[in-house]
């Protein structure tokens, strides 16, 4: 009907190419007036090999159609090798406007930021005034952080959406580079806000302004019988119960999705209890987790099988909270828990892997149903857990990625020089593992606190991550959990 333009469906084309959706992005040309439309089989042939397309194209006096499908062909280039995609543009930047050059820039100093470029910032400033999205300004950030940069820290931040600016990551880091450069009182009124959340930032804010964390974990609220049994009573409750027992987990775990759609902070908690009182961990700390104003991180973060795990970890050498952390982040402590890879269990452990720590710790006649019975699970991921972290300088921060990663990425992520922990993990390229462990390592905080183990701070545990050396125990693990 009109609605959307010409210009709308060039832009989301566009977007189509960033995502690396051919198939969309064709049909999306087959809309655009003749003069403007993408060549199929140009695309197809910038897709497969960049190189040869870029070689044979020729952009002298190129339409615009054209010269959009030779940036496709650098930013793919620069996806696999940011200076391949750099030696080409040399020869070619100057048949492209003002505008794409700026465009090209920021894909280019994007995915230079992502493989750790030193010139990831310089190629960010060539980009010049074309807005930059979300990903790129995040990853301008992360870039300058590497830098120690604080300026430019602050610079890339105050270019994001105010949508983007409140997330948590950005308040912190924004509070840090004003801090830097002597701004405190602003940077203490950041923190000061942060400090209230419960997760990553909120802990490490609180650091910041002295806050003391250990006082501040909610654990009061005890729901009574009553209102346990008034829960209890509830049909969506009892259909969730009777088909967790029967083993038909997608059902039940829809319906107590529908029971619990509209409760209140203290009837989130009490459903919690019941789930917990019925061996529904993951359950019972997803419910907890809703909670707004009135908390119990004793249902947040729960610790079952504490009995069956202290062997292994006294055996191992592990601090409890750590190993801990670790598991409520894999699991959630289901206990059928299976990822779309294979991993299994508790603990997330992959065949292959669990047939190498049997050999190592001497489990003869090792199968594969052995590694899912509880008390041999624990003893192999309690083993690996020790191996990584005695292969990463003892440190929780990069063994948590050599878990969740592979020990050889955990590696290859380190810096050229020394790099304070936080700065690691907002560096790491993985979206699912720069999550991961800055949710273990939160994790691990809390459980720290609620076993009333000795303070420590997250930075403390965070670290300092020594410069990328060859790590040979590393070396010898297997990168499949």
């Amino acid at each position: 009907s009109g609605i959307i333009s010409e210009t709308d469906i060039w832009l989301r084309l566009r977007h189509a190419l960033e995502a690396g959706n051919l198939t969309l992005a064709k049909r999306l040309s087959g809309k655009l007036p003749a003069n403007r439309a993408l060549s199929s089989s140009d695309l197809d042939s910038a897709a497969t090999d960049p190189i040869a397309y870029l070689g044979a194209a020729p952009l002298d006096n190129a339409p615009e159609a054209q010269r959009f499908v030779a940036l496709f062909a650098l930013q793919r280039l620069a996806k696999q090798s940011p200076q391949l995609a750099y030696l080409q543009w040399e020869s070619k930047a100057a048949y492209f406007t003002k505008e794409e050059q700026g465009y090209f820039y920021g894909w280019l100093a994007y995915e230079a930021a992502r493989k750790r470029d030193a010139r990831a910032l310089e190629w960010y400033q060539a980009a010049g005034s074309p807005p930059l999205n979300p990903q790129q300004l995040a990853w301008r950030t992360r870039t300058s952080l590497l830098a120690q940069n604080w300026r430019e820290v602050q610079l890339s931040i105050d270019a994001m959406t105010p949508q983007q600016q409140r997330e948590g990551v950005w308040r912190y880091w924004k509070a840090r580079a004003l801090k830097a450069q002597g701004n405190l009182a602003t940077a203490n009124e950041l923190f000061s806000q942060l400090s209230s959340e419960h997760n990553f930032y909120g802990q490490l804010a609180s650091e910041e302004i002295g806050t003391d964390t250990r006082a501040a974990i909610p654990t009061g609220y005890q729901p009574g019988k009553t209102e346990i049994n008034e829960m209890l009573a509830r049909p969506a409750i009892q259909r969730t119960l009777a088909l967790y027992r029967m083993d038909l987990r997608t059902d039940a775990f829809r319906e107590w999705a529908w029971a619990s759609r509209k409760l209140d902070d203290k009837q989130l908690l009490v459903a919690a209890e019941i789930a917990r009182r019925n061996g529904m961990y993951d359950y019972a700390i997803n419910t907890a987790d809703r909670t707004t104003q009135v908390h119990d991180f004793n249902l947040r973060y729960l610790a079952p099988y504490r009995e069956t795990l202290q062997d292994h970890i006294r055996h191992n050498e592990l601090d409890e909270a750590w190993v801990y952390g670790l598991i409520r982040q894999e699991s959630r402590f289901a206990y059928q828990a299976k990822s779309p890879v294979g991993a299994t269990g508790l603990m997330q452990i992959m065949p292959a892997t669990a047939k190498w720590i049997a050999q190592k710790i001497g489990i003869k006649s090792f199968r594969q149903s052995l590694a899912n019975q509880l008390d041999t699970h624990f003893r192999l991921g309690t083993y690996y857990m020790k191996t990584v972290l005695s292969s990463f300088d003892n440190n929780p921060l990069l063994a948590s990625a050599a878990y969740n990663a592979g020990p050889s990425r955990a590696s290859k992520w380190r810096g050229d020089t020394l790099l304070e922990g936080a700065v690691y993990a907002e560096n790491i390229p993985f979206d699912e593992t720069r999550n991961y462990v800055k949710k273990v390592m939160s994790n691990t905080m809390y459980y720290s606190q609620l076993f009333g183990h000795p303070p420590s701070t997250l930075k403390q545990r965070l670290g300092v991550i020594a410069a990328k050396t060859t790590v040979v125990n590393a070396q010898t693990l297997s990168d499949e959990r």
